[in-house]
């Protein structure tokens, strides 16, 4: 009999952003490398005889909780990906809920009904993940295994063990980030026995301030913003946050509109934040510079704020700008305290009553380090 721990990866980029992951690899976020090295702890005296993990960079760096310390290989296993979800893959979910509301319906609730150009059916990740955890079980019989895989193909393989249809996947948990189930294995015959237990989270702290939205719920999404239409919000946004030691100036503010990529976070119908770029700013150095960013004043301290966080990561990093910069009102410790908890650092002075803050959005290996 063999003994596998089926272990979700820690929190991804994805999952912080409100962004369709699939198959795209994306990476671990500040709080998931917390939830790493609490993972580290729960296994600190549990034997593990060997390691597999998807082959997505999330999976892989979270496996490090277990095979680096116990000095094991990592064996990278592709049938233990998560489900490939199409042309939904890098879509915000706000996105997806705007344009898919049907399938993104069928997505949450009956996914053997879910239908989506160039994405995988229940089906296949059900077969390619019980082939992986049978092969797995047949390499290393009498052994104690860790598998890291992600959220969805977990899930479909538990409701396929528990005995669930496709169409009451539904009625089954989805597992946290790093949340751990045990998995008996004896030939073909697989049980469960726990499934999507988060307890060594427990320990970390909560995050008093910023609320972050979890499982499928639809976030916002981006426009690029329209002038003069959106000329009215577009500056009430900006000065209803405007902290700054210089005067606010509506025409600088509508001139930088139109030369820099501009967009407008939507939530349903409502726009409720601006995100503007200005990538001309040392742009042979690395660094991706933001030059606006703010979010209504109705609309703060509930998720959506970091969500344009995603979007300048996603416009920069394929663009080999792996610092992400801005520069904040030194008086401003509401901002300073958003973009602390979100990675960034005090990076200099700026001049004129403002600090450089500064994010490194490149690859980091298992332990936070740059590569």
């Amino acid at each position: 009999m063999t003994r596998i721990y089926l272990i979700r990866h820690a929190e991804a980029e994805g999952n912080l952003y409100r962004i369709a992951q699939g198959q795209y690899d994306s990476l671990i976020t500040d709080r998931g490398y917390r939830q790493i090295e609490a993972l580290a702890g729960r296994f600190d005296d549990i034997p593990i005889d060997a390691v597999y993990s998807s082959d997505l960079s999330r999976t892989c760096i979270t496996a490090a909780a277990i095979y680096m310390p116990k000095h094991l290989p990592l064996h990278k296993c592709k049938k233990l990906r998560e489900i490939c979800v199409g042309e939904w893959e890098q879509m915000t979910w706000g996105e997806i809920a705007r344009k898919a509301p049907v399938e993104l319906e069928h997505f949450t609730h009956r996914l053997d009904l879910w239908n989506v150009p160039g994405a995988e059916t229940v089906l296949q990740v059900q077969r390619r993940m019980l082939e992986a955890v049978r092969e797995i079980a047949a390499a290393n019989v009498g052994k104690t295994v860790a598998a890291f895989s992600h959220g969805m193909a977990i899930r479909i393989l538990l409701a396929e063990i528990q005995g669930y249809p496709p169409e009451q996947l539904a009625k089954t948990s989805h597992g946290d980030n790093t949340a751990v189930s045990l998995i008996e294995a004896d030939g073909d015959v697989l049980r469960v026995i726990f499934r999507d237990d988060n307890s060594h989270l427990a320990s970390m702290p909560a995050d008093p301030k910023l609320k972050r939205r979890v499982g499928l719920e639809p976030g916002v999404y981006f426009l690029p913003t329209r002038l003069p239409e959106e000329q009215p919000f577009l500056s009430a946004c900006v000065k209803s946050g405007w902290a700054d030691s210089r005067p606010y100036d509506a025409e600088i503010l509508l001139s930088e509109a139109e030369t820099r990529p501009t967009m407008t976070a939507w939530l349903g119908e409502q726009p409720v934040g601006i995100l503007q770029l200005n990538p001309e700013k040392e742009s042979g150095q690395g660094r991706g510079w933001i030059s606006l960013y703010c979010m209504d004043a109705s609309y703060r301290s509930l998720g959506y704020g970091v969500q344009l966080l995603g979007q300048a990561v996603q416009y920069y990093r394929p663009r080999n700008r792996n610092i992400l910069c801005l520069s904040l009102p030194k008086s401003n410790q509401e901002a300073g305290r958003f973009f602390t908890a979100y990675g960034f650092q005090p990076a200099g002075d700026a001049g004129g009553g403002r600090q450089v803050w500064k994010k490194d959005i490149g690859f980091r290996g298992p332990y936070g380090e740059a590569q």
